[in-house]
C-alpha cells in the first residue's frame, strides 16, 4: 500500500530545542554529542544521558541509516509508517518512512532523511527508502 501525505503536528520549540528545529528549518538534522565523554546521542539535550555533563554541542548527521524496526499504523484514516532509525553515527532515532509503499519496508532497509513540513510549515525529519 502506498503511503499518503498526511497532517503532521506541528512542533513546540523551547529555548532547549530552538537550535535543532531552525536546523531543520535549514534542512539539516542534527544530533548531539557530549564533549566530556564524546558520546552521541538523539534526542540532541543540554545535559549528556551518558554521563550527565552539561557540555553537549549540536553535530549535523549525515542524513542515512537502517531501519532498526517499524509498525505500519493503519488504524488511522491516513495509514503510515512509524520506525527506529538507527543513523549512520550510530544513534538510533523514533521517526516515520514515508514517500515509499508502506506493505514493502523492511528492517535493515537503508533510508535517507527527508523532511517533511508539519501543519505551522516548520520541517520536521523523516526518512525515505534508498
Amino acid at each position: 500500500m502506498p503511503s499518503q501525505e498526511r497532517k503532521i503536528q506541528a512542533p513546540q520549540p523551547n529555548p532547549e530545542t530552538k537550535a535543532f528545529w531552525d536546523a531543520a528549518a535549514a534542512g539539516r538534522l542534527m544530533i548531539g554529542k557530549c564533549t566530556a565523554c564524546g558520546e552521541l546521542h538523539y534526542y540532541p539535550r543540554a545535559i549528556c544521558p551518558h554521563c550527565l555533563s552539561d557540555k553537549t554541542e549540536l553535530q549535523q548527521a549525515s542524513g542515512n541509516g537502517t531501519i532498526y524496526t517499524y509498525s505500519v499504523m493503519r488504524r488511522a484514516l491516513v495509514p503510515y509508517a512509524i520506525a527506529y532509525v538507527t543513523l549512520q553515527e550510530g544513534v538510533s532515532m523514533m521517526t516515520n518512512i514515508v514517500d515509499c509503499d508502506l506493505d514493502k519496508i523492511r528492517i535493515g532497509q537503508a533510508v535517507r532523511l527527508v523532511f517533511k513540513p508539519s501543519e505551522s510549515g516548520q520541517p520536521v525529519p523523516m526518512f525515505t527508502p534508498v
